[in-house]
């Protein structure tokens, strides 16, 4: 069998085209579509580069050994390949004639240095109150959902909030794909497997899912939501398993909403739609709605509570908590905002205070501005 390192760095010189920009710490996602045409996002822009594969079979040869790296496939009869380069970068492959034009690849870098709290202030992704209320909530054990779009930083704010879990509680992380470096010592990480080429072998999210709820979690973190796992995810947190963690796409907050409630609707479990959603309601506590804005950084633009399932209304009810205010643009181009309380206080707060956490002073500064203002 040939040493890791070794299949590493063989793989690395198929990749040889693209090779500066997976060791240029700057470049967070590589994108080939067919070998004449790479490019790179840098802080949220996107570049041309000149980087060219010298034929379309020499990329074709690369994606063969990526493959064959994480074990798997990729042809014209399984023309998609979903895997992990050695230093842990996603690639998403898709080979012609699914991509007339390609092979068409996506490479999400991996950084090893995790983004901190405060590297996320001094990006000026969120503020230093909107942090203390951040780590009150989650220290407070509601159950949050990061939701965002393509590239929105939501594995990273995932990742920063991990540090506000209490030490000494026990987190099960459950993924498709490992990227989560959650900031905790006792973390059992679990990933799931995709069957072999005879079929075999499959663990599934779920199926990973239900392991966890016998490992004695305190704390459930699932890297992403995707399908019928979300009906899982939501039965434990309605059934004591409180403060779980996850991130889905979704664009504004209510949207998270619904399009949890329709992966959900994926599941094998035939549940009435009013009793999903009352579930649902009740269930998720806090989203934090992280966005790519136009300038190319990547910010909080809410935390909201999630109040419950109005069904009179047939709506979510939801409140925010914290909200961005927008300005204009600057002298360079960047969009001027603030990230600021809305003066409404979470209906969560005793459970706050039964956990001994409590919001900023700007909180409740705002809400006594907010009462005087609405009377």
């Amino acid at each position: 069998m040939i040493p890791r390192e070794v299949f590493a760095e063989t793989l690395l010189q198929f990749f040889a085209p693209i090779r500066p920009f997976l060791e240029d710490p700057v470049v967070a996602d590589i994108m080939i579509n067919g070998p004449d045409q790479i490019f790179v996002e840098r802080k949220g822009k996107l570049e041309l580069t000149n980087a060219r594969f010298e034929t379309r079979e020499a990329l074709i040869a690369a994606l063969r050994n990526a493959a064959q790296f994480v074990g798997k496939h990729i042809d014209e009869e399984r023309p998609i390949l979903e895997g992990r380069l050695p230093d842990g970068s996603r690639i998403e492959a898709i080979l012609p004639p699914a991509a007339p034009d390609g092979p068409c690849v996506s490479i999400r870098r991996f950084f090893k240095e995790t983004l901190t709290v405060e590297r996320l202030i001094g990006f000026g992704a969120m503020t230093e109150e909107s942090a203390i209320a951040l780590h009150a909530l989650v220290a407070a054990k509601l159950n949050v959902l990061v939701a965002g779009g393509t590239g929105s930083g939501k594995t990273s704010m995932l990742n920063a909030l991990s540090s506000y879990i209490p030490e000494g509680e026990r987190v099960v992380v459950i993924e498709d794909s490992r990227e989560l470096q959650l900031q905790r010592q006792h973390v059992v990480m679990l990933e799931a497997r995709p069957a072999d080429p005879k079929g075999k072998g499959e663990v599934t999210i779920r199926d990973l899912f239900r392991a966890t709820l016998r490992l004695r979690p305190d704390r459930i973190v699932v890297g992403e939501i995707r399908g019928g796992e979300a009906l899982d995810l939501i039965q434990a947190m309605t059934s004591g398993h409180g403060g779980c963690l996850s991130t889905l796409h979704a664009t504004y907050p209510r949207d998270t909403l619904t399009r949890l409630e329709t992966m959900a609707m994926m599941s094998d479990v035939d549940m009435p739609l009013a009793a999903m959603r009352v579930q649902l309601g009740s269930a998720v506590n806090l989203i934090v709605q992280v966005s790519r804005l136009q300038d190319g950084s990547r910010k909080i633009t809410h935390i909201s509570e999630v109040l419950g399932f109005d069904a009179q209304t047939q709506a979510y009810q939801i409140q925010d908590i914290f909200h961005r205010e927008y300005h204009g643009f600057g002298e360079h181009g960047e969009i001027l905002s603030d990230f600021v309380p809305t003066g409404i206080l979470p209906r969560a707060l005793p459970q706050l205070h039964e956990h001994g956490v409590d919001l900023p002073a700007v909180v409740y500064d705002a809400a006594k501005r907010r009462e005087h203002d609405y009377g």
